[in-house]
C-alpha cells in the first residue's frame, strides 16, 4: 500500500460532498447516542477559568469486551489489560481527519500523564478491518505514541467489539477514497477503569489535552488514596 492511498495527517478532502455531509450528519448522530446513553450522570465542571467543559461518568451499559488481535498479531481479549486503566478510541486508518487529530491528542494527554501514563492502556480498535490488517495497524500506530495497541478482528470481531462499547459506525460508498468506501464513527474517548467498567467519555474538542490528562491522573489518584 503507497503512501499516496494510505494519508496519516495529509490529503484531508475539502470538497463538500453529499457523502460528507452524510457523514458529518452520522457523526452528530453517534455524539447524541452517546450523550443520551450517559444522560443522568454525574457531571464534572472545571474550575479551571477557559470555558468549563463537560465530562460524563458512572455506570452505564458499556463494558470492556472483546476478542481481537493486536498489531503484531497476537489473539488478546480485555482480560490482557486487566489491572490497567483502558482508553479506547474507535476508528480506522484510511480516515482522513478525525482519527490522526485524535489519536495525536491522545498521545498528548499520555505525555501529560507523566509516569501515570504506565497505568494507562492506550487502545485503537479499527472500525474498517477489512483493511486494516495487523501489519497495516502496525505501520500506522507507529506514528503515534509508542505504546499505542492497534487492535483489528473479523467483521463479527469487530461488530462485538463496538456493540460492547456502544460505538457508532457505518459503512458509506464513496468513489473519492481508497477501495470506493469511508467509514463514519463518533469519536470518543472511553475511558475504562482497572476492572474493566467503564468510568468516563471525552471528546478531543470538550477540553484541552492538559484537562483531560487531569481527570486521568485525578481518578488514579483517588484510587491510591483508597487504597
Amino acid at each position: 500500500m503507497g503512501p499516496a492511498e494510505h494519508p496519516v495527517e495529509s490529503n484531508i478532502m475539502t470538497r463538500i460532498t453529499p457523502t460528507h455531509r452524510r457523514i458529518r450528519i452520522a457523526l452528530w448522530t453517534g455524539a447524541v447516542a452517546i450523550a443520551v446513553l450517559v444522560a443522568g450522570f454525574a457531571v464534572l465542571r472545571s474550575e479551571q477559568n477557559h470555558a468549563a467543559q463537560t465530562v460524563y461518568h458512572g455506570e452505564a451499559n458499556i463494558r470492556s469486551e472483546f476478542s481481537l488481535v493486536d498489531h503484531h498479531g497476537q489473539a488478546v481479549t480485555q482480560e490482557d489489560f486487566a489491572g490497567r486503566w483502558q482508553l479506547v478510541f474507535f476508528g480506522f486508518t484510511h480516515c482522513p481527519d478525525i482519527c490522526p487529530t485524535s489519536l495525536a491528542y491522545m498521545d498528548n494527554v499520555l505525555e501529560l500523564l507523566g509516569p501515570d501514563a504506565d497505568q494507562v492502556a492506550p487502545l485503537f480498535v479499527t472500525v474498517d478491518p477489512e483493511r486494516d490488517t495487523p501489519a497495516v495497524l502496525k505501520d500506522y500506530v507507529a506514528n503515534f505514541h509508542p505504546q499505542l495497541i492497534g487492535l483489528t478482528g473479523s467483521q463479527d470481531q469487530i461488530a462485538k467489539a463496538t456493540d460492547a462499547f456502544k460505538v457508532y459506525n457505518e459503512k458509506l460508498p464513496t468513489k473519492t477514497r481508497p477501495h470506493g468506501y469511508m467509514v463514519a464513527h463518533a469519536g470518543h474517548f472511553y475511558l475504562m477503569n482497572r476492572d474493566g467498567g467503564f468510568e468516563a467519555v471525552f471528546l478531543e474538542s470538550e477540553q484541552p489535552a492538559a484537562e483531560m490528562a487531569e481527570q486521568i491522573s485525578m481518578r488514579i489518584e483517588n484510587e491510591r488514596e483508597t487504597r
